[in-house]
């Protein structure tokens, strides 16, 4: 890649990369100090000209003009650093330039490491991701998102089991996965090292398919078997914890187990008002007035303060010195993950289908071209080659265009927006080759 003259451009433009990928990196002297800490020069020089759509390690090679065998082993030391993502299909490597979120924040507290600064680097990621809200505003524009709420399956009654798809249970998703494995929460983790960690299992996040086999490889996770599995998912639901999965119906890489206090997903709801962070559930919480007690427990246990214990006008105990309570939902919050249902003693609650149903992207793909579309980001995924001039000149125009009105216009107009998706997907899994079977 050539020797580095000037450090500060080349961390200038790899945070300029970062900025584009869809859930964006805000310019900020707080990203500036992290990136120094995990990237050297030459590796901020090496990332910032990765494409950010994974990429065999051939094409890599001579797009890159570096030796495969050379390129290999600096991808490979990299990808164990957390700071570019690695893929293996078919007996290939694959490699892209890692993003903030779902990228180097978690790979970087997602084990303990004796190599970096974590607590300065806790330090740092709080100051970034939670003191300054464009970061939150930036990762979690728009109506599609990274991560969906899975409802607690012991919450639904009997009758809407057969409403419940495969992809909505945590069960199927585990016990169907073709790789499984586990790691520290990165945001308890986090937490942890500010003094700030709830007491929660830590080591709970669960990572499925091809991105357990990638983390297990780079020694970011531990491998487990299906039982294994569902015996800290058990822990995590006895522990009052949410499921947050990947928001995608085929082939997700994660199930989170995220509480209220730690979580960046909740935070940004609960401290950003961006109610939508996290996709809902299909299903909803219910309150029976006339069952509850006003004891609290379930406006305890929900992770996003959806609750509230409220006096009940009108009504009074039967001694008449004080008056009723019972608890109440903010159901444009509710996640609809089912927490309060297992924490209410008094039969009060219960899960019931929305009236209006959530859409979930198929695959990455999908979702993908959804963020970019919403995002304005559309140039960036589809002009992903940073190394080349006619694809930077032809993201220029592209971005002028996308953020058009005319093209605003077009995009609001379902029937279009539905067939340009279906195209952009298509075009993606074409470029993407025999990789593409893996986000299927």
């Amino acid at each position: 890649m050539g020797h580095v003259v000037n450090s500060d451009r080349q961390y200038r433009l790899l945070r300029q990369r970062l900025d584009g990928t869809l859930t964006g990196a805000p310019d900020s002297p707080v990203l500036d100090k992290i990136l120094r800490l995990l990237f050297s020069p030459a590796d901020a020089e090496f990332a910032r000209c990765l494409p950010g759509q994974p990429t065999q390690l051939g094409k890599l090679s001579r797009r890159l003009d570096v030796p495969p065998d050379q390129l290999l082993e600096k991808l490979s030391d990299m990808a164990e650093r957390g700071l570019v993502l690695d893929f293996e299909h078919g007996g290939q490597r694959y490699f892209a330039m890692a993003p903030l979120v779902l990228g180097f924040f978690e790979f970087t507290f997602m084990r303990t490491r004796e190599d970096m600064p974590m607590a300065e680097l806790a330090r740092l990621f709080d100051r970034y991701m939670d003191e300054d809200d464009r970061f939150g505003r930036s990762a979690f524009r728009g109506e599609t998102q990274l991560g969906r709420s899975l409802v607690r399956e012991e919450a639904l009654a009997e009758s809407d089991h057969c409403e419940v798809l495969d992809w909505q249970r945590a069960s199927y998703l585990i016990r169907n996965a073709t790789a499984l494995g586990v790691s520290l929460c990165a945001c308890r983790h986090k937490a942890g090292h500010l003094g700030k960690a709830c007491e929660s299992p830590v080591e709970c996040c669960l990572s499925l398919n091809f991105a357990a086999e990638s983390l297990v490889r780079n020694r970011m996770a531990r491998r487990l078997t299906p039982d294994e599995a569902m015996e800290v998912l058990g822990r995590c639901k006895e522990a009052g914890l949410a499921q947050i999965g990947d928001n995608v119906q085929r082939k997700p890489t994660y199930i989170c187990n995220c509480c209220g206090c730690c979580c960046e997903m909740m935070h940004a709801i609960k401290d950003l008002a961006i109610d939508n962070a996290i996709v809902t559930s299909n299903w909803i919480a219910e309150i029976d007035t006339l069952q509850c007690t006003g004891c609290g427990k379930c406006a305890k246990a929900c992770p996003i303060d959806a609750i509230k214990v409220v006096e009940q006008d009108g009504q009074r105990r039967e001694n008449g010195e004080e008056p009723r309570k019972h608890a109440q939902l903010d159901a444009e919050l509710c996640l609809g993950c089912g927490v309060c249902f297992s924490a209410c003693k008094f039969t009060a609650l219960s899960m019931r289908p929305r009236s209006r149903r959530v859409v979930t992207p198929e695959t990455i793909f999908d979702r993908a071209v959804s963020m970019a579309i919403e995002r304005g980001k559309l140039a960036d995924l589809i002009f992903d080659d940073p190394t080349r001039l006619s694809r930077r000149a032809l993201a220029r125009i592209a971005r002028v265009l996308e953020r058009s009105p005319v093209f605003k216009a077009a995009m609001a107009i379902k029937p279009l927006r539905s067939a340009f998706l279906k195209r952009i997907v298509h075009e993606g899994k074409r470029r993407a080759g025999r990789l593409g079977d893996v986000f299927q």
